[in-house]
């Protein structure tokens, strides 16, 4: 096993689903307001900074945003599981091949690094049948800022497999620049996918070592994945 392939979820493995309907909910019923959540940008930023940026443009103290975050994430996931069963998230083209021909290397460790907190990871990633595919992650529950994931997902597999993974044998995958720059950050290789909400141009301009318009060609991808 040397090489490390952490994956984003939301517009990298997945899209759709209630997540965005379940966190509005939640915000209201914690904080009394979700701020401009309409037109606010979540992409490629861990749950807990969103929620910050919200309500601190609403005028809120970090220490009232701080002391209704527990409660925030129970009803965030109450209303995140029980929607998704009518309202699951789909699989985008060519993942669930993709993580099958790597499941099957033994060469190769499979992880997250996703600004999802852990449970609404676990969520969304159980309505496609991933639920058991990712041993280990960083997660917006570990940090909230987002570069300080990639080494939290090091110590993990470290845990899990016993193997000290250098950040040059380890690839961040995901759909926005801020993907790409978590991984250049944490000296990692970094291959994008368009097939988030971001234009490519804006990925190509991170400068990610690769990026795909999907993930149809298999083959082609893993060829980079494991270059």
């Amino acid at each position: 096993m040397h090489r490390l392939i952490l994956f984003d979820i939301d517009g990298t493995l997945v899209r759709g689903g209630p997540a965005k309907v379940a966190f509005h909910t939640a915000m209201l019923a914690t904080f009394g307001t979700a701020g401009k959540i309409e037109s606010h940008d979540f992409s490629g930023k861990t749950d807990p900074q969103i929620v910050r940026e919200l309500l601190t443009e609403s005028g809120l103290e970090d220490e009232t945003v701080d002391a209704g975050l527990p409660a925030l994430w129970d009803r965030y996931i109450g209303e995140l599981g029980t929607r998704i069963k009518e309202n699951p998230m789909r699989l985008l083209p060519g993942v669930a091949d993709l993580l099958e021909a790597l499941e099957a290397r033994p060469d190769v460790a499979l992880g997250l690094v996703t600004g999802n907190i852990i449970r609404g990871a676990r969520v969304k990633l159980g309505s496609v049948g991933l639920a058991d595919q990712f041993a280990v992650g960083g997660y917006g529950s570990d940090a909230e800022v987002r570069e300080q994931l990639p080494a939290i997902a090091l110590e993990r597999a470290l845990k899990t497999w016993g193997v000290a993974f250098a950040p040059e044998s380890a690839v961040i995958v995901g759909d926005t620049h801020r993907d790409v720059e978590c991984g250049k950050h944490a000296g990692m290789r970094t291959v994008a996918v368009a097939t988030g909400r971001p234009p490519r141009e804006m990925l190509e301009a991170a400068g990610p070592d690769a990026i795909f318009d999907d993930f149809s060609d298999v083959a082609s991808v893993i060829d980079v994945l494991l270059a």
